[in-house]
C-alpha cells in the first residue's frame, strides 16, 4: 500500500456502480474492479449486487481462492472513511447483530430441547399404551 493512500467517502464509492465504472468496498478497502468485470466468472450480475454497500460479507460468503484474494491487490485504490458508512450498511453492524444473535442462540436451544423432550415423552406414552394393548388383546 502506498504512503499516499487515498481515503474515500462511502457515497462517492457508491456512485461507481456501472459495468464501465465499478468500485467495491471490501473489508474497509476500496477496489476499482472495472477492468475485471467482463472476466469475472459470475459476470456483471454479481458485481451489481455488491456495489453501493459494504461487500465484505458477499465476498467472504463466496469462498474466493487465495489466487483471487491475491489479485485484489491489483485493483486496490484506497481505504474507506469508516465514519461515512451508514450504520445499516456497515460490516461492523452485521458483526454486532451476529454477536447479539449468538446470545439468543441459547434461548433457541432451550426451546428445541423442550420440544424434543415433549416429543420423546409423547412417543414413550403412546408406545407404552400400544404395548399394554398388545399384551391385553394379543395383537
Amino acid at each position: 500500500m502506498a504512503l499516499n493512500q487515498k481515503t474515500f467517502v462511502f457515497d462517492d464509492v457508491c456512485k461507481h456502480n456501472k459495468p464501465d465504472d465499478c468500485w467495491l468496498l471490501i473489508s474497509g478497502k476500496v477496489y476499482d474492479v472495472t477492468q475485471f468485470v467482463d472476466n469475472h466468472p459470475g459476470g456483471w450480475d454479481v458485481w451489481r449486487r455488491a456495489t453501493g454497500k459494504d461487500a465484505t460479507i458477499d465476498f467472504s460468503d463466496v469462498g474466493h481462492s487465495d489466487i483471487a484474494k491475491g489479485k485484489m491487490k491489483i485493483f486496490y485504490i484506497g481505504e474507506i472513511d469508516q465514519s461515512t458508512i451508514p450504520i445499516k450498511r456497515s460490516y461492523m453492524q452485521y458483526m454486532t447483530e451476529s454477536i447479539y444473535n449468538l446470545r439468543n442462540t441459547s434461548q433457541l436451544i432451550i426451546k428445541v430441547l423442550l420440544v424434543g423432550i415433549m416429543a420423546a415423552a409423547l412417543r414413550y406414552y403412546y408406545l407404552r399404551k400400544y404395548m399394554k394393548n398388545v399384551q391385553e388383546n394379543g395383537y
